[in-house]
């Protein structure tokens, strides 16, 4: 069995879980590192809520193992748990109180948490200047911020955030990503499950995609856009002389409309009744380019679809929606 490195603070091995006679989980691996901002991917009924579930201890995997910090969830719950702060959804606070009074409240479930670390948290989180102020009148934005003050409290080597992103605007979304990296840079190992994947590939070092309940990729997210099909949509005529063209090139694979539907709307806008998309090298486009011209295809235009972590995630999940 693997072993995790020096780094890891969440180190999961062969996590399955069954409910009745179905597998729901099978053989999940990965690690979360120090320092790391985690990006976890599934399509709906992929077992995504279910593994979180396993790795924060609500429910018991069927075999496997989790440990945080060294510590096994299911048989030293009560150490590994103390290094892991969470938020999933929104999280709960209460309107009427100030967001300092939400502090002190949780601070009194846990122990050592004092004012000095509650004021701490608050600067972490860049809500000072309102922190006195009810709960009632904080933006979504703010509330999720005050949601991940609350997880900090208890110093977690291992923050787990649920669709942190989720209901933001674009400015807000986009100070969420520049807080979540701040923790980050600080040491904080960092799990997100997010359904905005361009949002992941902007934020996350490293990515798990699983499908089916089975883990499909692991690894960086340049990594994993490199094992992606590059894609080349061609605008031509006549299409079924370029059609003959094309599928002479062994290295060259026509894709079908069902292939063709995991291009991102922008690249689908290119579409016409002329089109036709390829898997094709980036070397080759050129020489096949010429060769059209040369044999009186009239080419409107060539264009080189960039391989993005959204269409590497439609092609693995067969185009399945995501949660």
């Amino acid at each position: 069995m693997q072993q995790p490195d020096n780094a890891s603070v969440l180190h999961v091995r062969d996590l399955h879980k069954r409910i009745g006679r179905k597998t729901i989980i099978h053989s999940i691996n990965f690690d979360v590192r120090e320092g790391e901002i985690f990006g976890f991917l599934g399509p709906n009924g992929a077992g995504k809520t279910t593994t979180i579930r396993m790795l924060v201890g609500l429910i018991r995997p069927t075999s496997g193992s989790v440990s945080i910090c060294g510590y096994d969830v299911q048989k030293q719950p009560e150490q590994a748990l103390q290094y892991v702060g969470s938020i999933v959804e929104n999280p709960e606070m209460y309107p009427f109180l100030t967001g300092w009074e939400n502090l002190m409240h949780f601070a009194r479930m846990q122990e050592g948490i004092d004012e000095d670390r509650i004021h701490e948290v608050t600067q972490l989180v860049h809500l000072g200047g309102r922190i006195h102020e009810k709960v009632r009148t904080y933006s979504l934005g703010m509330r999720q911020r005050l949601g991940i003050a609350q997880a900090l409290l208890g110093r977690p080597k291992l923050l787990i955030l649920d669709e942190p992103t989720n209901g933001l605007d674009p400015k807000g979304i986009k100070e969420m990503r520049a807080f979540i990296r701040e923790l980050a840079a600080g040491g904080l190992a960092v799990f997100v499950s997010s359904h905005l994947l361009s949002e992941i590939q902007l934020l996350c070092d490293r990515v798990a995609i699983i499908g089916g309940g089975r883990e499909l990729a692991v690894g960086s997210v340049e990594e994993l856009m490199g094992t992606g099909r590059g894609m080349v949509i061609w605008d031509v005529e006549p299409k079924e002389k370029a059609l003959k063209l094309l599928e002479s090139y062994v290295d060259v694979r026509i894709v079908d409309a069902v292939g063709a539907a995991v291009l991102e709307d922008a690249a689908a806008a290119l579409m016409n009744e002329r089109s036709i998309v390829t898997e094709t090298p980036e070397e080759r486009v050129a020489e096949v380019l010429d060769r059209m011209v040369r044999e009186g295809v009239a080419v409107r235009g060539v264009h080189r679809v960039a391989p993005t972590l959204e269409r590497l995630f439609l092609q693995m999940t067969e185009g399945e929606g995501i949660e």
